[in-house]
């Protein structure tokens, strides 16, 4: 209510709530930025020298074909904010038709949509995680891709990004800074339960950042 008030510039909050029990009543005061239909939640990931946006790994649990590409649009624009030229890869367990079902259809229109929309972007899809992130498999397997060694990876299901993204962090030692909420009417976000002094640093840094955006 603060930064609704004006008497805030920003806030970051949530470290003794369930994310769900924060996030609805923030959505519900601020809404979702003026020209965006959706607001979503974004990852970044480090490993080693390379940096990734994992995107929507807390908003939206089963995202719609124009849902995705709404995701799309927010996280590539988050990544030029950090100055990373964003390679969006929408993600699958099919690649570019190679197992025709209706969860890889919804992917696969997304990509059209975005496409449509006249994105500044090179995005492709649907396709495997690891033929986004292995640029000898789309030189090999896929040459007409439009995206090689993608660095924005859109996930099908909010599960799916969840998943990947603390697997990463647990197993793979990877620094994972986040959640990150795009697309909100003010720059508020929302730590995850217990998160450590690091992670709410991090997000107290992405605030500040956000609000000197608008």
């Amino acid at each position: 209510m603060m930064v609704k008030m004006g008497d805030a510039d920003a806030s970051v909050s949530g470290l003794t709530f369930d994310y769900p029990d924060v996030i609805r009543p923030a959505l519900r005061i601020h809404h979702t930025r003026p020209g965006r239909r959706i607001a979503a939640g974004v990852y970044i990931i480090i490993v080693g020298k390379r940096t990734y946006i994992f995107t929507d790994a807390t908003v939206n649990i089963d995202p719609s074909a124009e849902d995705l590409a709404d995701i799309a649009f927010l996280a590539a624009e988050f990544a030029r904010q950090l100055q990373i030229e964003p390679r969006v890869a929408l993600l699958s367990f099919s690649n570019f038709g190679s197992t025709p079902h209706p969860l890889s259809d919804k992917v696969h229109q997304a990509v059209e949509l975005i496409r449509l929309r006249g994105a500044d972007f090179p995005v492709d899809g649907e396709m495997q995680a690891d033929t986004a992130v292995v640029p000898e498999l789309i030189d090999q397997r896929y040459p007409f891709s439009q995206v090689r060694d993608a660095n924005v990876l859109v996930f099908p299901s909010l599960e799916a990004a969840n998943i990947a993204y603390k697997l990463l962090a647990r197993l793979g030692n990877a620094q994972a800074i986040g959640p990150i909420l795009l697309g909100m009417g003010a720059p508020v976000h929302v730590l995850q339960t217990g998160d450590d002094v690091r992670n709410i640093i991090n997000i107290a840094a992405v605030a500040v950042m956000d609000a000197a955006s608008r």
